[in-house]
């Protein structure tokens, strides 16, 4: 099974989570080896989760999740070279 970096994307979230078969979980460690910008989208999204468990509270600035979103499309959408 060989993956790329939007089934990483895709599996994100149950990876942090620890909920990936390990197989999976397996070639997302590999693709994360040889990937920065995996590995970048990874960290941060690890941040994010700490951020949002921290028991202080702080507003997201109006817009942004829809930024985000737009964004991670067009990243998404872009051939890889």
């Amino acid at each position: 099974m060989k993956i790329d970096c939007k089934h990483v994307w895709d599996h994100i979230s149950d990876y942090i989570d620890g909920d990936v078969e390990p197989m999976l979980r397996a070639e997302i460690d590999r693709h994360l080896e040889h990937c920065e910008i995996c590995s970048a989208v990874m960290d941060s999204t690890r941040n994010v989760v700490v951020l949002m468990a921290d028991e202080r509270i702080f507003e997201i600035p109006r817009g942004y999740s829809e930024r985000l979103h737009e964004r991670l499309q067009e990243v998404l959408n872009e051939p890889r070279v």
